[in-house]
Order: C-alpha cells, then structure tokens, then sequence
C-alpha cells in the first residue's frame, strides 16, 4: 500500500493524497519538434557554407576550355583545374575530421573557411596555371577541413531523431543541389562576366559565415582530448590520394597504361596497410568497431555510389548537351537546373521518407527511383526534342538520388555517442568527397572504352549511352545490397 507523503512546502505530518510508487515515464517528444531559433540560426550557415563548397566542386567544370585559353593550359592538362581539387579534398577528408576532434570542431570549421576565402580570392587572381592549380588545391583541402568539421557540428547540434534527419535531410539536398548549381552559376559568370569570378564569389560568403560563425556555432569535442593516429592518417592519406591518380589516368590514357596500375596497386597497398594499423593502434583514425558496423559499412557503400553516379551522370549529359546536341556552356548549365531543383525536393523529402519507411527502405527506394531514371536516358538520339527526355529524367532520378543519400547520412552517423560524431561524419564525407572524385574519371573510361577510334556526335553518344547504362546498374547494385544488409534502423544483425 503506497505511503502517505508530504509535498514539497507542506507543514510537516502534513499527508497528501497518495503518490503511486510505480515505474515514471518521460512525457514523449513532440511528434513534429520544432527547431528554436538558434538552432534554424546554426543550421543556416552550416548550410550555406556546405552548398558553397557543394558549388565549387563543379563551378569551373563547364568553363574549362575558357580557362585554359585564358591561362595557357593545354587540353592534356586542362581536368587538372578539376582533379587537383578532387584529390586534396578526397584524400585529406578523413584525417581532417579527425583533427577536428583534437583541436574542436569551430575551429577547424573557422580556419577552413578562412583558408576557403583566401584560396578564392588568389584563384580569381592568377596569372599562370601553376598559381591557379595552387588555389585549387588549397581550396581542396580547405574543402576537406570544414566539411566533416560542419558536418559534425550540425549533427551534434540536433540530437538524434526527426530534428537530425530533417536538417541531414536539407543538407543532403543542398549539397546535390549545389553540385548542379555549380554548373549553372559557371556558365552564367563565365558568359556574362568572367571565369575569374567563380572565384571571387566565395569570398563574400567565407567573409559573412567568418563574422557569423564565433557567435552563432558551440564548439562540440570529445571530453578526453585524443591523440593524433600517424600512421593511420599518412597511409589512408596516401591511399586515397593514389586510387583518385590511378582512377584519373585511367580515364586519359587507359586502364592498362604502368602510370595507371601502378596508382591503383599502390593506393590498394596503402589503404589495406591503413585497415591492419587501425586494428592495432590506440587512438584509431577509425576504430574498429566503427568499421565492424553494418550501419557504417553498408550506408557509406550507399554513399559512394548516389555520389559518384550522380556527379558523373552531370558529366556525362555535359558532353552529350555540348558534343551532340552543340549546346553552348551556359545553355548546359541551365538545362541541369531542372536536375538542381529534383535533388532539393529529394531533401526536401528524403527527411520524411527515413522517419516514415526507416532508413533501409528510403535508400532502396531512392536508388530504384534513380536507376529508372537514368536507365530512360539511354534511349537519347542525336534530334534536339529529346531534351525533354533529359530534363524530366534528371528530375525524378534527382529526387530519388537525394532519398538515398539522407538515408546514407541518417544510417552512416546514427546509434554513435556525440563524442564518435568527428570520426563518423568525417568517413562519410569522405565517401562524399571520394564518390564525387571517383565517379567521373570511372564514367570517362568507359564512355573512351564505348567510342572506340572513331569521332563525331554518333560516336559520342554511343560511348554516353553504354556509359549511362553502367551508370544505372550500379545504382541499382549498391541500393539492393543495402536494402539487404540493412535493417530499417540502420543496424544489422553483427551491430553492437
């Protein structure tokens, strides 16, 4: 029988009527928090900040040959303005989201984003190819730096739950989106301005988010400072770095070339050497129990397939647009608009999608819905009425990209504590970064491999067509093997 007890403030031998004793239970969430103000104030400059290095990752990509007349480049070295930048950002990511963990996130975020602004600004200033290659690279591993540092920052911002996947979820679709818009903005500076200022554009962003970010952002760290695992951070470091070379001369010379293979096997020695350290170290890059989840394992191979078909898929309609159909830059930029706006409903959506059917069931719904898509495009010709094929198939395969990339985001840095959030982000961004770096010089070699000798739109079409419909299938592949070896709440049988 429950005991009489006195209330707070009461006279005592005073009773009270009866409290039961048994289990309490928290009152439950709200099942459509609302963000505060600071948290919409946070999630906007982490935001912006994300889609400007989204945009600076394809700015230039349609106003290369401009450049290069511009600087002196040769058409042999011309993608360098574009791999320089993939290669820092890819191979340094995960070694940056770990400093961001031993020197704090903001200020990793804060020292990113003014190298970001300073790179920019020497970029838009060069006179010589060796400067601007310079910028590009500094602005790559600037990239690297306030990517997983903002990633991880916004993450720890939102606890788990609607709140997380929601803001995953515009992020996702901002960062696809800024892909695209990259394009678009490209062309439209290059043609009515200059080249010079899809550089100069970033300055008065990095500027604003340097003014905003000391006041607007909490730092997030582990409690325990760790230590900085060197081996670790050279050999995958140099791994990656290695596999982008191999994957990128592939594309220009072959897969059989020595220049290539050796890349390849190097970058293959380096990251298995990475995996055995990281088994036996003490302060891991990337514990092993990390490596061991499903979660992990299966939503960062997600990953890296939405990221690299996507961004390759934008290459691939970029030389159909111009070397078929003779479209000009700016016109190929405002055709992927249609693609930009697909992928921002896609975020839009992709929040509700996880919340609603689970984490499993988004990705393989999304890459299914990307994989039709996609496939569509192979039935492209040479007439200039089938751009609308292409613009209703870039939309919907954007909205299905973005489903399985927030499901990707949702599953890759669900079921770990605040204090894992640094390494987890920064491996799936590098998936991210790595994906984007990989995807095109992988479509590239395929489409040299479907053209064969021969020259002319003809020919070009048919290497496009046999590359977009590798492109699909793999889609599919990497959303099926998900689906299969993921459980809606992103954990598989072998989790922890």
């Amino acid at each position: 029988m429950p005991t009489p007890c006195t209330a707070p403030g009461t006279a005592p031998g005073t009773t009270t009527t009866p409290v039961p004793t048994g289990p309490t239970t928290a009152a439950p969430e709200p099942a459509d928090p609302r963000m505060t103000s600071r948290q919409k104030l946070v999630l906007a400059l982490l935001l912006g900040s994300q889609f400007m290095i989204a945009v600076d990752f394809s700015i230039l990509n349609v106003a290369l040959p401009v450049v290069g007349e511009g600087l002196g480049f040769s058409l042999a070295h011309l993608q360098w303005i574009a791999t320089s930048f993939a290669l820092a950002a890819a191979g340094f990511t995960l070694l940056f989201g770990r400093v961001a963990d031993l020197v704090g996130r903001k200020n990793l975020f804060i020292g990113g984003m003014a190298v970001l602004g300073l790179s920019s600004a020497l970029g838009g200033l060069a006179g010589s190819p060796e400067v601007l290659l310079t910028a590009r690279v500094l602005q790559g591993l600037a990239t690297a730096a306030v990517t997983p540092a903002g990633l991880a920052l916004l993450t720890t911002a939102f606890k788990e739950g609607p709140l997380r996947e929601r803001a995953l979820g515009l992020n996702g679709a901002l960062m696809s989106a800024g892909f695209t818009a990259g394009a678009i903005l490209g062309g439209l500076l290059t043609d009515l301005l200059s080249w010079r200022w899809a550089f100069f554009i970033n300055v008065p962003v990095a500027a604003l988010v340097l003014a905003l970010a000391p006041s607007v952002i909490t730092d997030s760290r582990p409690e325990r400072r760790p230590r900085l695992d060197v081996p670790g951070a050279v050999t995958v470091t140099g791994g990656l770095l290695l596999l982008v070379l191999g994957l990128t001369r592939a594309g220009e010379t072959g897969w059989t070339t020595p220049a290539t293979l050796a890349a390849l096997a190097a970058g293959a020695v380096l990251l298995a050497a990475f995996v055995r350290i990281e088994q036996r170290a003490a302060a891991p890059l990337v514990p092993t129990h990390i490596l061991g989840r499903r979660s992990v394992v299966w939503g960062n191979t997600a990953g890296l397939i939405a990221f690299a078909t996507e961004t390759s898929l934008v290459f691939l309609l970029t030389l159909y647009l111009q070397e078929v159909l003779g479209y000009s830059a700016l016109a190929t930029g405002l055709a992927f608009g249609v693609l930009g706006i697909g992928t921002v409903v896609g975020g839009l959506l992709g929040g509700r999608a996880v919340g609603r059917f689970g984490n499993r069931r988004a990705i393989v719904l999304g890459g299914a819905v990307q994989a039709a898509a996609t496939l569509a495009l192979v039935a492209l010709g040479t007439s200039g009425a089938w751009i609308w094929l292409l613009l209703a198939a870039t939309f919907v395969g954007g909205v299905g990209n973005m489903l399985m990339i927030v499901g990707f985001m949702v599953t890759a840095t669900s079921g770990l504590p605040d204090a894992e959030q640094g390494r987890a982000t920064g491996l799936a961004t590098m998936t991210q970064q790595v994906g984007i770096a990989l995807g095109i010089p992988v479509m590239s070699a395929v489409v040299t491999a479907g053209t064969g000798a021969a020259t002319g739109p003809e020919a070009v079409l048919s290497g496009v067509s046999t590359a977009i419909l590798v492109n699909s299938a793999l889609v599919l592949a990497g959303a099926l093997l998900a689906g299969y070896f993921l459980t809606d709440e992103g954990r598989g049988p072998k989790d922890a």
